[in-house]
Formats: C-alpha cells, structure tokens, sequence
C-alpha cells in the first residue's frame, strides 16, 4: 500500500478528486498518509480533516530562512515514510534535496499539454491566458515526475481538451479540471501503485 503525501496550496480540488477515486476503488493499492500546505487558509487542509488524513501546515515564513524550511519539508516526508510525492496545486518550488530524495516518485499535475504553456510563471490561470492568446483550438493536462527543471520531468499521462470560441480563461480552467485533471491524476496514482509505470531517461512506459 503506497503511503501519498499531497502537497496542495488553494483549494484542493485535485486533493478531493484523489479522494474520490480511492473511496470508488478506482485506486487501489494506496492512501492519503499526510496533506501538506504551505498556506494556513487553504481549504485543502479542511478537506484533509474531514477525509481523516493528516493535515500538516508547512509554511516557509514560519521558519528562520528557506533552507530550514526546505529541511522541514525533507524531515516530513522521511519520517511519514512516503513512498509517493503528489503536487496538486502546489505553489511553492520542491528543493533539490527533496526531488533527489524522491526521485521518480514525486509526480504533478499541470494544466496544459506539456511542452506548451509551461515553465516558469505558467500556473493556474495564466497558463489558461496564455494558451486563448494564442488561439490554440486544444489544450489540457499533463501529469509528469518532478525533476530540478520546472514542468520538464518525465511525461506519464496527457489528455486533451478542446478549446472553444467563446471560452474565458476560467471557463477553460474549470473544463480542463472536469475533463483531465481530475481524471488523470488519480490513474497516474494507480498507475504507479499497481507497479505499471517504468521510467527510461525522459521516456515513460506504461505496462497494459
């Protein structure tokens, strides 16, 4: 039974769909160990509670400077024994020595068909922004491993969206959320639990 901690800054939605998908059987071989947020009002934390997981507060400010905070986060993880890292909104940046800690075993969820409209700066809604600006007619998500580069690990699963003429940036966010993420997420979760996934380099394979 793989151990999860689910590093969530906002609302937790993602958090909720991984909930849902455990409580369905539509992921087996694993549970909520801990949810980690470095934001004291994220109602993700309240919906940790209510699930029966552990909600941990783990804010940077709250610590003398970043590299005690990035020891924190390390010593969490450790000491829980996580077998796998998930970031569902997760706003603050996973140092070094947690991605070398957990190599290949911290995955995230990002709004977009990598390799476009990701990298620095491309989260929540921007990333929705960006790609009506560019009049793309399909956009969506990606799930990938966490490296030291931002949004440029591993591929493990994408799934597309289409794009409407009318869409607003929240329109399109709240689609892709319905039709991808929250889909995505939790089979990649599974996926990895039932012992499927095999990473190459950057190359992902996927037993049938």
């Amino acid at each position: 039974m793989l151990k999860l901690a689910v590093l969530v800054s906002g609302g937790g939605t993602n958090l909720q769909a991984i909930m849902d998908a455990i409580d369905k059987g539509a992921i087996t071989g694993a549970r909520i160990q801990t949810v980690i947020s470095n934001n004291a009002d994220a109602y993700a934390l309240e919906r940790a509670r209510k699930y029966g997981a552990e909600a941990l507060l783990l804010a940077p400010r709250d610590f003398e400077n970043r590299e005690a905070f990035h020891q924190a986060l390390l010593n969490a993880l450790l000491e829980r024994q996580i077998d796998l890292v998930v970031l569902a909104g997760y706003l603050v940046v996973v140092p070094p020595a947690v991605i070398r800690a957990f190599e290949n075993r911290i995955i995230n969820i990002h709004p977009s068909l990598i390799p476009s409209f990701c990298g620095t700066g491309c989260y929540g809604l921007h990333v929705h922004e960006k790609a009506l600006a560019r009049g793309v007619k399909v956009s969506g998500a990606t799930v990938h491993f966490v490296d030291e580069g931002t949004d440029t690990g591993p591929i493990i699963l994408q799934k597309p969206v289409a794009v409407k003429d009318d869409d607003t940036p929240e329109i399109l966010q709240r689609r892709i959320m319905e039709e991808a993420e929250w889909v995505i997420l939790p089979k990649a979760i599974d996926l990895i639990a039932a012992g499927k996934v095999h990473v190459n380099g950057r190359k992902v394979t996927i037993d049938q």
